[in-house]
């Protein structure tokens, strides 16, 4: 059985707006080690339109793109892609697959038929996934920015506390921090 890894971008304030990070080189080539090492992305629908609506583009060569986002999208477009929706059924990007039905069993078996583990990368789908107990670590590339708004890590709630085991911290040039953490059980 593999394991879910919830990974995001965060500031200091919880901000995960995808627009609020720090892009450049070194945080591309962070995320695309992670992608590497998984051997599958999980998403929301939401999370699954906003990358659709750009990477398959650069994939392509459509979209003029730096060399590290050419890589990152050019090994997006081969790794498996599972979409968790009640809303959508189609998904036509390459290697994207629905999860249906009851939202425990369909990520548990994602899990246990992926041994190199599943990447998950949307925060509303990690709020429901952590009061399901499916998330096993959490790598949060930590951004030295307060943004003042919102969407916030875990906005929603989370039914109690959860407490984590800190594996390694790496600060990045940018002034970022990669946090890794596992559950702790």
């Amino acid at each position: 059985m593999g394991l879910l890894t919830f990974t995001i971008n965060v500031t200091l304030d919880g901000c995960v707006d995808h627009q609020e990070g720090i892009v450049d080189d070194e945080t591309h080539a962070l995320f695309t080690r992670l992608m590497d090492e998984s051997g599958a992305m999980l998403w929301g629908r939401v999370t699954y339109e906003m990358m659709e609506s750009y990477w398959p583009a650069v994939a392509r060569g459509d979209e003029e793109a730096p060399p590290t986002l050419r890589e990152w999208a050019v090994k997006l477009e081969n790794k498996p892609k599972y979409v968790v929706s009640s809303t959508r059924k189609d998904f036509p990007w390459t290697n994207s697959h629905h999860i249906a039905g009851d939202l425990r069993m369909g990520v548990q078996k994602l899990k246990d038929a992926t041994p190199a583990g599943v990447l998950l990368g949307s925060g509303k789908l990690a709020t429901e996934l952590d009061r399901l107990d499916l998330i096993d670590e959490y790598k949060f590339l930590v951004h030295p920015k307060l943004a003042g708004h919102g969407p916030t890590l875990y906005q929603s709630g989370l039914p109690a506390a959860r407490r984590l085991e800190l594996v390694s911290a790496k600060p990045l040039r940018c002034g970022a921090v990669a946090m890794h953490y596992r559950r702790a059980r």
